[in-house]
């Protein structure tokens, strides 16, 4: 093996215990790579390192520390053509939509790199005559992250910059589905170890998630744990970490609702709900995979909708022109398949796609899915499907688009397309969500702000922004009576 396809533990590029295949779902020929699995004892002696790593790493002073995560994020953008076409190739998304997510990782990067010269305590006088009081944040400890396939720059780096910013070590374990790109950021992050980035610091840990996850989540070792994937085996990890009362931070499930009301501006409306359905064939936890549609305007909509759709381009990620690339996998790609059947068979009214097609490689391709006629207490808008297809769901007043939009055990992002503002606002403060759009697709948003939702979509502190101190730093209160007499 090459150090472009083995974990990175301790500083150095290891072989694992075994090899997993990455191919490429837009070309079942193409073998990117076999890339390592560690085992118990590479896990341990990441572990190892990182705490030793961290207490140096919490001492280093600030101006090398911002030095340190300023490079590594002006690194990622410098080389986001190529590492997003790397991405793209292994996950599947279009070569533009790769590349955008590449350079933002970047931008993660440099802007907690100015985090770090932002780290400021509060004081306070005592209640107490004599004695001042300091409140300081300091670093958690080590800090395991389990990141996703759909987006693998960009939620891992989310976490990892932080995590790094506010004084942590980190042990990553990525998704066995995209091991290329966590190289490659792992590579990036390597270099900076001859700018005073200590060794064992950061370490990539590639395995399966019943093995190395388990262990991970299961380790007395990991202070805080940060992961993005799925309700259940979130809960699964609620369970394994509240044994060591281990810090989580969790983002999860999703069922994302756009409302569409009388009053929309239609272009915006089709374009936002096209946008935010099927970008990265639907695989975003912000995906639009309810549209709650008024009745004044539902035929009209779903005619448009329906017919840019079809419209849409289906083919391989980085063949130029593509809007859709293919499904992660072939498991993802059966689950997608039995959704449909699903549908049809709760009565829902298939419009447009849904269908497998070949292309000139074989790959996992399908085409967007439209369905109306649909309620939403249907599976199909009860369950995240992870898939490029939306449900249409007829409603005759803001209320019941309101009430249905709520009508959800998830609570991650929510839109409304009006061009009212008293809607706007009432909906912006009424929306069970921890984002809201207004006019805007429910996918996309920003690195500098908190991101987060309510109820099985999120548990624990919120992501991004300054908000993310909560979660990758612990509050220390410090009272100082100074002894003095004048």
């Amino acid at each position: 093996m090459t150090p472009n396809t083995q974990n990175y533990i301790a500083g150095e590029w290891l072989a694992g215990a075994s090899v997993v295949e990455n191919r490429n779902p837009s070309d079942l020929s193409d073998v990117i790579g076999c890339y390592a699995q560690a085992d118990t004892a590479q896990l341990e002696r990441a572990l190892d390192a990182a705490e030793q790593a961290q207490k140096i790493w919490a001492k280093t002073g600030l101006e090398q520390r911002q030095s340190i995560l300023q490079s590594i994020g002006e690194e990622l953008m410098a080389r986001a053509a190529e590492l997003g076409e790397l991405l793209a190739r292994e996950e599947g998304k279009p070569l533009a939509e790769g590349k955008g997510e590449v350079y933002r990782a970047g931008q993660f990067f440099t802007y907690y790199a100015a985090e770090v010269l932002r780290q400021i305590g509060d004081m306070a006088d005592s209640v107490r005559p004599d004695i001042e009081v300091y409140v300081q944040r300091e670093p958690v400890g080590t800090v395991g992250i389990i990141s996703p396939w759909n987006f693998p720059t960009a939620t891992a780096v989310w976490k990892i910059a932080p995590a790094l910013a506010f004084g942590n070590a980190v042990i990553w374990k990525p998704a066995n589905a995209v091991p290329a790109s966590a190289v490659a950021v792992a590579e990036i992050i390597d270099r900076q170890t001859a700018k005073g980035l200590p060794k064992g610091l950061f370490n990539l840990v590639m395995g399966s998630g019943r093995e190395i996850g388990q262990q991970l989540v299961e380790s007395a070792r990991i202070d805080a744990l940060s992961f993005t994937g799925s309700v259940e085996v979130g809960k699964g990890i609620a369970a394994a970490a509240a044994a060591n009362l281990t810090k989580l931070q969790m983002e999860m499930g999703s069922k994302n609702a756009l409302a569409v009301l009388d009053d929309a501006d239609l272009d915006t409306a089709v374009a936002c709900a096209l946008g935010g359905s099927f970008g990265g064939t639907g695989q975003k936890c912000t995906a639009s995979s309810r549209l709650i549609v008024h009745s004044a305007v539902h035929d009209e909509f779903v005619e448009r909708l329906v017919a840019g759709a079809q419209a849409m381009v289906v083919d391989h990620a980085l063949k130029a022109g593509t809007q859709i690339g293919p499904v992660v996998s072939k498991s993802q790609l059966q689950q997608n398949m039995d959704y449909m059947m699903l549908a049809r068979d709760e009565g829902a009214e298939l419009l447009c796609g849904g269908e497998r097609v070949e292309r000139a490689t074989e790959g996992y391709y399908m085409t967007p899915a439209v369905f109306a006629g649909t309620s939403n207490h249907m599976r199909i808008n009860r369950e995240e499907m992870f898939a490029p297809i939306t449900c249409v769901i007829k409603v005759d007043s803001y209320e019941e688009a309101l009430a249905t939009v709520n009508d959800t055990h998830f609570g991650l992002t929510s839109g409304i397309m009006t061009q009212s503002l008293a809607r706007a606002t009432h909906f912006r403060r009424n929306a069970q969500t921890g984002c809201v759009m207004v006019n805007l697709a429910t996918a996309g948003t920003d690195y500098h702000v908190p991101f987060g939702g309510r109820g099985d979509s999120s548990y624990g502190p919120r992501e991004q922004g300054q908000y993310a101190a909560e979660f990758y730093t612990t509050v220390k209160t410090s009272y100082v009576h100074s002894g003095v007499s004048f």
